[in-house]
């Protein structure tokens, strides 16, 4: 192409490309964008070698885990949020996984890295990397979530952003071996009801896992969206319990007990279960209940192109099936419309909603409140408390509100 008619063909790009991007207003002016030429048309880029680990663009370097520095004492021992109000679809990229450590991140040599079974088993018996991966194989996708997820706002509106609010989330393809396979291989007794778990880290991470769970749709999975798993999350391998809480998904797994009654552990006695308003505590409530947040527009996800047609969006999920259904609300609860789901359906899985609307620039409450394949709807916060009260920091699966201001900007508040 010539430079006159090289120039000739930007102009008319303007005008076109002014149109769109103006909706139901014309733009009056050129833009830039289109008629400028950029240094990225003029100048070769790197070549096939210069990045032999992609990364995503320099435009993207906000998009990273955040941790709440003064939620716990150190961040060796602590938590840091997976960033879903920059997400889309439903499958979250291995570098944006939360993470939850009790002793830091482990560095494990896979070759000197073994799992053992024993306890009431025929016969005991350990595993190198390489015999796992001689074992039959699957990929499932599931839902990964902290029990501790949006556990501050137990005591009403505390942390701005669903990052922070709901970020202890994550949902990858694993690939690996269905754990059965592996009891099996061992033989586990008659009297083996009970599985105990543990991880090669310094924390000595242990958890409590009934037979009937272990033999049903459990994993010890080597891959996280077709790639080894990152040393943050267990690498080289770690156990999935589909649909319960994520400590139970125990990283860089070293071995597991068959006994015949739980073990009674740190983890499941003094941490992870539910004090309720009368002193008792709720235990063993592995299962994680229906929930949903918009993620968009939200605190760190502002309105920020005026009124017009508006997309809002936002994950649901569940660990006694599917999510078939989401209603989201811009009143505060008065009035509700079904959500559009999109993309795969799947057990145990993120699910992706979206409704779009006209935004005439009125301020929002925005809600979303997911129905689960069970016909399990999600509770208000106030009912919530109603049964559980205020104490725990854990399960708490409330309906999230975001207010919306004239302005687009999004603030964590709540009103039920």
């Amino acid at each position: 192409m010539s430079d006159t008619s090289r120039r000739a063909f930007l102009r008319g790009a303007a005008v076109a490309g002014a149109a769109v991007a103006g909706g139901r207003a014309m733009a009056q002016q050129a833009d830039p964008a289109i008629t400028e030429i950029k240094p990225w048309m003029q100048y070769l880029g790197e070549g096939v070698d210069a990045r032999p680990y992609g990364m995503p663009s320099e435009f993207e370097s906000h998009v990273v885990r955040r941790n709440v520095e003064w939620l716990t004492a150190d961040p060796v021992s602590s938590v840091n949020f997976t960033p879903l109000h920059e997400l889309d679809g439903i499958i979250t990229p291995n570098g944006l996984c939360f993470e939850r450590h009790h002793a830091g991140i482990a560095e494990v040599d896979p070759a000197e890295h073994r799992i053992m079974i024993n306890g009431l088993v025929d016969q005991e018996l350990v595993f190198t990397m390489q015999d796992l991966l001689r074992f039959p194989r699957v990929n499932r996708a599931y839902f990964l979530e902290c029990a501790a997820n949006s556990g501050m706002e137990w005591a009403g509106a505390q942390l701005n952003g669903c990052q922070f609010t709901h970020g202890m989330i994550h949902n990858v393809m694993y690939t690996g071996v269905p754990l059965r396979l592996l009891l099996e291989e061992a033989g586990v007794k008659t009297e083996g009801k009970w599985l105990l778990a543990e991880g090669a880290d310094a924390s000595g991470m242990t958890r409590s896992i009934p037979m009937e769970k272990a033999l049903d749709d459990c994993m010890v999975a080597w891959k996280m969206n077709g790639e080894a798993l990152r040393p943050e999350q267990g690498y080289p391998v770690r156990l999935v319990v589909p649909g319960w809480e994520g400590n139970m998904w125990v990283k860089w797994l070293r071995r597991l007990e068959v006994g015949d009654q739980p073990w009674e552990h740190r983890e499941e006695t003094s941490k992870y279960t539910d004090l309720l308003d009368d002193g008792r505590a709720r235990k063993w409530t592995w299962e994680m209940d229906a929930k949903s947040v918009i993620t968009n527009p939200s605190p760190q996800a502002p309105i920020t192109h005026g009124k017009g047609p508006l997309v809002i969006t936002g994950v649901a999920w569940s660990g006694r099936g599917t999510i078939p259904r989401v209603d989201v609300t811009t009143d505060g609860g008065m009035t509700w419309h079904t959500a559009r789901m999109s993309g795969p359906s799947m057990d145990k899985s993120l699910h992706r909603f979206y409704y779009e609307m006209d935004w005439d620039g009125s301020p929002l409450l925005l809600q979303s409140r997911a129905m689960d394949s069970t016909g399990y709807v999600q509770p208000t916060k106030n009912a919530l408390r109603q049964v559980r009260g205020e104490n725990s920091i854990y399960h708490n699966n409330g309906i999230q509100t975001w207010a919306v201001n004239a302005e687009g900007e999004a603030e964590n508040v709540e009103i039920s």
